[in-house]
């Protein structure tokens, strides 16, 4: 898929040592999980998941390039959150970018586009996001999306506080009936 300025599309072995890079960023990960880093064979792992889920569920998370350039800048998209069993069955949202991609409006727009994927293309009824309270980057992209919040719990895998956003098919059909929105 192709917004104004990004391309989303299936994992390439050049992505593992780029997405690696990103991994090993403390910053970026301040906010994942339990805010650990991952190495190269950490990333590849996830990488391989990632593909299988794309076969078994028919979406997973898109690696997301700059256009112009065609810089790796991390990924988006959409998977069934494991990691916090008490909202299953569900499918989230997600997205992560390195830094020097962040404040641009790539994830809002990468995550756009994932989310008309889900909706459109793939049928689900309602999609998901989880956030650490503390990350207000992640949470002001979650409004722009139109999502709002649900519930907060904890996150078993990291024991953190997990808020968990939501926004449903009807939802983000009469959004985009009322902004006019496209793709």
């Amino acid at each position: 898929m192709e917004t104004e300025r990004l391309v989303l599309r299936r994992w390439r072995e050049e992505d593992v040592a780029a997405m690696a890079a990103v991994n090993a960023d403390p910053e970026v990960m301040r906010w994942i999980g339990d805010g650990a880093v991952r190495d190269e064979a950490a990333t590849r792992s996830a990488i391989e998941a990632v593909e299988r889920a794309w076969e078994h569920e028919g979406f997973g998370l898109f690696a997301v390039e700059v256009r112009e350039g065609g810089r790796f800048a991390g990924f988006t998209g959409l998977a069934v959150p494991h990691f916090l069993p008490e909202v299953l069955p569900a499918v989230e949202i997600g997205w992560r970018l390195g830094r020097e991609f962040w404040g641009k409006g790539y994830a809002t727009e990468a995550a756009r586009a994932a989310l008309r994927f889900g909706f459109v293309d793939r049928g689900l009824n309602q999609i998901l996001s989880i956030s650490q309270p503390q990350n207000t980057a992640s949470e002001r992209i979650m409004a722009k999306l139109g999502m709002r919040l649900l519930h907060e719990t904890v996150d078993p895998s990291a024991g953190r506080t997990a808020r968990v956003h939501g926004l449903s098919r009807a939802e983000y059909e009469a959004g985009e009936r009322r902004t006019g929105a496209r793709g």
